[in-house]
């Protein structure tokens, strides 16, 4: 299993992200690196913040020891951040806090995921997942769209493309598993997180956006 663990590693004060960047993409820091691990960590850069993702924790404290050293040579002070994804709460929590070991705990877990999610969608205005539909033609669209909003369900129609908003992911996974029946044959329904689309009324562009961190 490859899990996600990251560094983030600032400076108290102005110090040489530059020269600290350069010398983690040196091929001498690989080197260094890759005789405690097989997997390469990945660095990213935002601002004056330097992000550094591995693969397991051995990888997470060869990097930092590297790290750590760097800031000793240099006589610098830097903070370092060091969490673990949680595929649960899907955030990133202290690298010391367990996984949930049990279905009970895991249970327990995504209950509290969803609740967070509930309320961030009522304080923010705007769901955090959407179901997005393809369907096979413009005029399928339209009344799909419609039928939808008489329901009261927030949605976006773009061309033969259909948007629908939901609250968390437990209520986009069933409203997706409704639409999958409900939907014309031929459309395509997929369950996703937001852009926040359906409160700015805009279409919804999947890109990646620069860098790994935040």
């Amino acid at each position: 299993m490859n899990d996600d663990w990251r560094l983030q590693i600032d400076f108290r004060e102005d110090g040489p992200v530059d020269a600290l960047e350069d010398h983690l993409d040196a091929r001498e820091l690989e080197h260094d690196l890759s005789k405690a691990f097989h997997d390469k960590v990945i660095v990213s850069r935002n601002g004056t913040t330097i992000f550094l993702y591995a693969g397991d924790r051995e990888q997470s404290e060869a990097a930092r020891s590297l790290v750590e050293q760097f800031a000793r040579e240099n006589e610098e002070e830097i903070e370092v951040d060091f969490k673990r994804w949680h595929p649960l709460s899907q955030e990133w929590e202290p690298a010391d806090r367990p996984l949930p070991a049990d279905a009970a705990a895991r249970a327990e877990e995504h209950q509290a995921k969803i609740a967070k999610e509930r309320e961030e969608s009522e304080e923010q205005g705007y769901p955090q997942y959407e179901v997005q539909v393809e369907l096979p033609s413009r005029d399928e669209a339209d009344r799909f769209a419609e039928q939808l909003r008489g329901e009261g369900l927030p949605t976006v129609h773009r061309a033969h493309y259909v948007l629908v908003g939901a609250a968390d992911e437990d209520a986009a996974d069933a409203l997706g598993e409704r639409i999958r029946s409900e939907a014309p044959a031929g459309s395509k329904v997929a369950v996703q997180g937001t852009l926040k689309e359906i409160e700015d009324d805009f279409p919804h562009p999947f890109a990646f956006l620069g860098g790994l961190g935040g």
